[in-house]
């Protein structure tokens, strides 16, 4: 499982390779009953999610952090290439899918209501995937950034061990 990671200014970027084909590893992000098997950082669950997989289609879900807070997103797809590409937006929202402020869990105003996810799946040699991540928020604080590079170097990890034993 190698990995690399970059952060900017404006985006953070993860590449890892996973030992398991392209297609799984495609359905893990894009079939709900198997996102919510993995997502979110370590100690996190995901008790909802709904899945539109088209352009135009929409993702809803929630996270739930250790301590009990749901921390509701959504996105829209923007772009989709199965099993190759996923563009989405990025977004907090509430219980019904409308797009809150970051303030509203705890990021500062400086965090963009809407930022990009786009994640490519290629297929790899001996039948693994590399994966590139792409999430693009704009100027934001330093800490935060890093805190969201880490969440998703944790989902990443908790995706890696949901494809080892599917």
């Amino acid at each position: 499982m190698a990995e690399t990671s970059s952060a900017s200014d404006r985006e953070i970027v993860l590449t890892r390779v996973f030992d398991a084909p392209r297609e799984l590893v495609f359905k893990a992000w894009t079939e709900p009953a198997r996102l919510m098997r993995w997502w979110g950082p370590k100690g996190f669950t995901t008790p909802f999610c709904t899945i539109d997989l088209r352009p135009g289609g929409l993702m809803h879900f929630c996270m739930r952090s250790p301590e009990g807070q749901d921390i509701w997103c959504r996105g829209v797809f923007l772009e989709v290439v199965v099993p190759e590409l996923i563009v989405v937006t990025d977004s907090f929202s509430d219980e019904h899918g409308n797009v809150v402020p970051p303030t509203q869990y705890g990021l500062s105003p400086d965090w963009p209501t809407e930022a990009l996810l786009t994640v490519t799946f290629a297929e790899h040699e001996g039948g693994k995937t590399l994966l590139t991540l792409r999430h693009t928020v704009g100027i934001v604080p330093a800490a935060e950034r890093e805190g969201t590079q880490q969440g998703w170097i944790e989902s990443l990890d908790r995706l890696a061990d949901y494809v080892a034993n599917a």
